[in-house]
């Protein structure tokens, strides 16, 4: 097996992700930044050191807002006392400000994307997933839940870490990761959250489409 790959775009003019010739997924090699948002136990109005990060990191763009003001969650959300924290991927059968609209970092392994994966990689939320961690190798499935900023490539949630078993965490990152990110566009055509047991057959089914291991071994055998 080769790897015919074509190069589609270069995040932040230096990170470049690929392609097969004739194949839609699209690849590329990245650390991993630990991302809580989506969590109930994300963010905390006034106290740190018991939410799962700093309050600055998520405000105000990770937090859910009502007439300008973050929304704190009640005695029956999963959280009480701390912000309502989003995800760009929702599932919108859940009010707005119902935490459990949007994708749990703690449970749920996903991805974040820049906006030109959106657009020149064909990406949309929901999207499956396989990330590789190249020096232990565990892997995991996982879904593109959220967009990041525009040139940062390599991010992903709690629970992605934790299944590649990466010692880093939101608040105070940890060693470098050499991580295999392919990411399955169209996979996912309702473009709705899923749990993890479609998560993980669904990106299994895309991954072999793709190719496999055998396909990995083919691009990225160094």
């Amino acid at each position: 097996m080769n790897c015919d790959k074509t190069l589609i775009v270069e995040v932040g003019g230096s990170k470049p992700v690929f392609k097969l010739k004739d194949k839609t997924a699209f690849f590329f090699r990245a650390d991993l930044a630990v991302d809580a948002d989506g969590a109930p136990r994300a963010y905390h109005p006034t106290n740190d050191k018991i939410a799962l990060d700093f309050k600055a990191n998520g405000f105000p763009f990770a937090l859910v807002r009502v007439n300008g003001k973050p929304v704190i969650q009640g005695p029956n959300d999963p959280a009480p006392g701390f912000f309502v924290s989003a995800t760009s991927l929702e599932d919108t059968t859940k009010a707005v400000t119902d935490p459990r609209r949007y994708v749990d970092a703690e449970t749920i392994p996903y991805v974040v994307l820049p906006p030109v994966l959106v657009g020149s990689g064909k990406a949309k939320l929901g999207d499956f997933a396989v990330v590789i961690n190249k020096k232990n190798g565990k892997s995991s499935f996982a879904i593109f839940a959220d967009i990041g900023p525009k040139k940062n490539l390599g991010e992903g949630s709690i629970a992605l870490a934790k299944a590649l078993n990466l010692k880093k965490d939101p608040k105070h990152g940890g060693p470098v990761a050499d991580l295999i990110y392919i990411v399955f566009p169209g996979s996912n055509p309702d473009h709705t959250p899923k749990p993890l047991e479609e998560i993980n057959s669904k990106g299994a089914e895309a991954f072999a489409r793709w190719g496999g291991t055998d396909q990995v071994n083919a691009c990225f055998g160094d």
